[in-house]
């Protein structure tokens, strides 16, 4: 469930309102994104992996996280490097290797192979 918003890193790009499916964000009025509606919020991820500055923090849960947490803390979550982890994880951003590619194991090849000639038709 969606947790932090770094208003510190935030650009006000919008990406991450435009990518969440359930509306979970407003715009502030300093035009950092809120959560807005963190019940409706499904987990998805998709607000962390497109913000293009790792200024967001979805935890792992379904439900909002209680006070006092330390997956609350943007200080904690800076220095451990789970503050817009998620994106890295999977790859997206310059300089990335796209991690779908490591979780599959070795690379598929790039072409078919090619098929046999035909054999020649028969004549009787």
């Amino acid at each position: 469930m969606i947790e932090i918003v770094s208003a510190e890193r935030c650009i006000g790009c919008d990406k991450c309102v435009l990518a969440c499916p359930t509306d979970v964000f407003d715009r502030g009025a300093d035009g950092v994104p809120v959560i807005a509606r963190q019940d409706d919020c499904q987990t998805c991820f998709m607000c962390e992996a497109y913000c293009p500055v790792d200024a967001l923090f979805v935890a792992p849960e379904t439900r909002p996280l209680p006070e006092g947490s330390e997956l609350r803390d943007e200080a904690l979550l800076t220095s451990t490097g789970l503050l817009g982890s998620y994106r890295a994880r999977i790859g997206w951003g310059r300089g990335r290797t796209p991690g779908a590619r490591l979780a599959v194991g070795p690379e598929l090849p790039r072409a078919l192979p090619t098929p046999p000639p035909a054999a020649p038709p028969r004549t009787t």
